[in-house]
């Protein structure tokens, strides 16, 4: 009987743990966390180089008081050693009492937590609420980080959305080794996002910010680097990546719908890997009388990035926050169940993470799991369908495509390399003036003079009656040892452009009378 007991008593320790640490968990929707412990921080910090309080409170009509500048309350997981004990739910509802005024008191706080109770309570009843809050999640406030460097990736919130919004993705990605950072979304004068140019340049400006915070973090891999959001935040993380070359890939939850805001974006800026992920299907009618403009499509214009398109049929918008859906009440699961829904929040999380492994780990899994079917990766029948558009093949139709493509091919192929990029886009032009500043900074690298002198070349070829390149190809000709070159296309300088005065000297120079007959 002793030996029973003990037998027993060993098996339920094994099951559920001597501690809040040790035992096995899933998170919200089943999410099975990875091989790392995770560790949470709240970084309270402003941006001092912008204001967001004016003089008076755009809210209240009173005279500010307190600080001035954009408060950027700061959200991080990371991997971390084990041990700890794990924050409750509540601990990241806690955080929103604090995103805007950082220095409330604890009766401020527990104000705030009262009200939130409360408003639970009334959509999903008083019990349900407490399971709410009560709820052990995977990450330990203030863990020691682990050692090594991971991944970033960068989160930009819902419009008016806060940064736990994406408490049980952080959590996840944390536990499979990425850094994740988010900030609420924070309009430019208010805490309601306003939705227009401001609003989104204030959004993508507090993204920057987060990828500057991100680099004084000792685990931060800034090589690797994703822009994430849902919503709004699904628009400004997309007009980040065409802003700043270190973001290397792209997820979006069913943001992006704005024709408005999204048709005026330089596409060919758009070359990173891009995920979408978006709600059910809608039909014309539903669109047209939610007043979303069907005439353009980003992800149809964007054809230089390579484009995973991940419809998950069960999910309305709101769905993708997972602090929005846990709090849905019993009504609100109409066609599919709460368990439907979770699932396809479950599986949208997975893609996440594998499109992730494969774009900023390299992970050749991740890009095995992408290429597969849903249903080939296990995702139940009727819930996902997925559509991949790889990326328009040839040079981007930039002046860095274009350079990239002469690296390739040689400078000496730059003419035919041009007339192929336009081909392929006919509105691909550089300009006279940018072809010879572009000539310049190779002509001033010792190293760089032959591609100088090709550059300058195109120039001429390309704007025939241009004093200035021609002025431009000698003096590269020059720097090249080739007398004979320059006399001739300082020459050509003269005949174009008789006001050259720099031709006429470096021809003087070069032992030529300026009024020689050019050849």
């Amino acid at each position: 009987m002793i030996r029973a007991w003990f037998l027993r008593t060993a098996l339920l320790v094994l099951l559920f743990g001597l501690g809040p640490g040790a035992q096995a968990r899933s998170g919200f929707a089943g999410l099975a966390p990875g091989p790392h412990a995770v560790g949470f921080r709240v970084v309270p910090q402003y941006d001092y180089a912008r204001t967001y309080a004016g003089n008076t409170d755009a809210v209240t009509g009173q005279p500010t008081t307190g600080e001035r500048a954009r408060p950027l309350q700061t959200l991080v997981w990371y991997p971390a050693p084990t041990g700890g004990t794990p924050l409750r739910y509540a601990d990241y509802l806690r955080t929103e009492a604090t995103d805007l005024v950082f220095e409330r008191s604890e009766a401020e706080v527990a104000a705030f937590m009262a009200t939130k109770r409360q408003w639970t309570a009334a959509r999903v009843g008083p019990a349900e609420t407490q399971r709410l809050f009560d709820q052990r999640m995977g990450a330990v406030r203030n863990a020691p980080a682990a050692a090594g460097r991971f991944p970033v990736v960068l989160y930009t919130p819902g419009r008016g959305g806060t940064a736990h919004e994406v408490a049980d993705l952080g959590e996840y990605l944390a536990s499979h080794g990425y850094v994740m950072l988010a900030t609420r979304s924070l309009g430019t004068r208010t805490s309601l996002m306003n939705t227009d140019l401001q609003g989104l340049d204030s959004q993508v400006r507090d993204f920057e910010f987060l990828l500057a915070y991100a680099r004084t973090l000792p685990q931060a891999d800034l090589g690797h680097v994703a822009a994430m959001g849902w919503s709004w935040g699904g628009l400004a993380n997309v007009v980040a990546a065409t802003q700043d070359a270190r973001i290397t890939a792209l997820v979006s939850f069913d943001g992006t719908r704005e024709p408005t805001f999204t048709r005026p974006l330089p596409v060919t800026q758009l070359t990173v890997p891009w995920l979408y992920i978006q709600r059910r299907a809608q039909t014309v009618s539903e669109l047209s009388k939610e007043g979303i403009e069907t005439s353009f499509s980003l992800l149809n214009a964007a054809t230089y990035a390579n484009v995973y398109q991940l419809v998950m049929h069960p999910m309305e918008h709101v769905d993708f926050s997972a602090a929005m859906l846990r709090a849905e009440p019993p009504a609100y699961f109409a066609e599919y169940s709460r368990a439907e829904v979770e699932t396809a929040y479950r599986w949208t999380c997975r893609y996440t993470l594998e499109f992730l492994n494969a774009y900023l780990k390299g992970d050749a899994a991740g890009q095995q799991f992408l290429d597969r079917r849903p249903a080939e990766n296990g995702v139940p029948a009727h819930t996902a369908s997925l559509r991949h558009r790889p990326a328009q093949a040839g040079p981007v139709p930039t002046q860095a495509g274009f350079a990239a493509a002469l690296s390739a091919e040689g400078f000496d192929h730059a003419l035919a390399v041009y007339r192929r990029v336009q081909q392929q886009d006919p509105t691909f032009a550089l300009a006279a003036d940018d072809l010879n500043a572009w000539g310049y900074q190779l002509l001033n690298d010792a190293q760089r003079r032959p591609e100088a002198r090709a550059i300058f070349q195109l120039g001429t070829e390309l704007y025939p009656t241009d004093a200035n390149l021609f002025d431009s190809l000698g003096e590269a000709d020059e720097r090249n040892q080739d007398p004979a070159a320059a006399r001739t296309h300082y020459r050509r300088s003269l005949d174009l452009n008789p006001q050259n005065a720099n031709a006429r000297q470096r021809l003087q120079a070069l032992g030529t009378p300026s009024g020689a007959p050019a050849n």
